[in-house]
């Protein structure tokens, strides 16, 4: 039997299905296997080409493999896509796999390591505090204006309401609903905790990593954005340059052009939106700054917001800032502040 050189794996929670072949392309395994099947089995062929979907648990999988002598490459799964044959299912999609994974021309996704997907994973649990903390506000000031009592917007009349519920004066709100807000404030006040607590630990991170306190002098960028570029980007030379990077984060338009004609609209938001999030609003604090101050040190800037609004304004310096962060990444470099422009 010829040996195996190729091997397409579609991972799961349970089920894996294993495509592989040899040399010429013929059909060596094609089964499935159980998780506590998956490690005994890659152990006993020698080392191969295996290709995974980039998806959940795919980076503990390309850790595990390549421990027992494989080469495993990361892809996206809208990369494999095309190569599914007529009918979806788990055969089908090792085999699109594992011809996915010989393409010249396929782009990989570097395998994290667990201190990087340990310093994303405080980004994530961050963003849900976050989003938890804005639900249980807006629930709060749902069920005071159900009892006709409003407060302004933002933090002050947020907080204005967390000191009415607090006291318990006010005689417009039920002894069984102020049980509930009770509740609620409380709720709403271990999240902040957990929130700035995430924030601390993101900061101590930070001043670990050399590359992130390089980045940390880009304008916009603080240490929530460099700790992010560095642990979503393992390897910046999978990247050819700056544009490479902006356009997987998504702050490129997409094209629909043809017959020598470009036809560009909106930004493709295709890559990584809380990357692209983070930075379009870093972009955004630079300008704000720029208008307070009247001065900027990038004279395109004033220039491109004469004529389009500031929200295009900031997609602009956002691409401008991925590039300039690539750059300092892929060569080491720390910034240089551009030389102020000549009356």
């Amino acid at each position: 039997m010829q040996e195996i050189t190729t091997i397409g794996l579609d991972i799961a929670k349970s089920v894996f299905q294993v495509h592989g072949i040899d040399a010429s392309g013929a059909v060596i395994v094609r089964r499935q296997l159980r998780r506590s099947q998956v490690l005994p089995f890659f152990r006993k062929p020698p080392g191969c080409v295996i290709g995974i979907e980039a998806c959940a648990t795919a980076h503990h999988w390309a850790r595990e493999l390549e421990k027992v002598g494989h080469e495993v490459r990361l892809m996206p799964p809208r990369y494999v896509k095309p190569y599914v044959k007529r009918n979806k299912n788990d055969a089908a999609d090792a085999e699109a796999i594992c011809e996915a994974v010989q393409r010249p021309t396929m782009r990989f996704v570097p395998i994290k390591s667990p201190e990087q997907q340990s310093v994303l994973m405080l980004h994530r649990t961050r963003q849900l505090f976050i989003r938890q903390r804005t639900a249980l506000i807006n629930a709060i000031r749902a069920h005071l204006a159900e009892f006709g009592i409003v407060a302004g917007i933002g933090r002050n009349g947020a907080e204005k309401l967390l000191d009415l519920i607090t006291r318990g004066e006010d005689e417009r709100i039920p002894p069984a609903a102020h049980a509930c807000l009770m509740a609620l404030a409380a709720q709403l006040a271990m999240v902040k905790r957990q929130i700035l607590e995430a924030d601390r630990r993101l900061l101590a991170w930070h001043r670990t990593s050399k590359t992130s306190k390089r980045l940390e002098a880009i304008p916009g960028v603080g240490p929530l954005i460099a700790t992010a570029l560095v642990a979503s980007i393992p390897d910046p030379n999978v990247f050819r340059s700056g544009r490479d990077l902006s356009a997987w984060i998504g702050l490129v338009p997409k094209q629909s052009s043809t017959g020598g004609k470009e036809r560009l609209g909106s930004i493709s938001k295709a890559g990584n939106r809380y990357l692209r999030s983070l930075l379009v609003v870093g972009a955004l604090s630079v300008i704000r700054r720029a208008k307070q101050l009247g001065y900027t040190r990038h004279p395109w800037l004033i220039r491109l917001m004469e004529r389009r609004s500031v929200k295009i304004a900031a997609i602009a310096l956002a691409n401008k800032i991925a590039r300039i962060a690539w750059a300092m990444m892929a060569r080491n470099e720390s910034y240089r502040t551009p030389l102020p422009a000549s009356a």
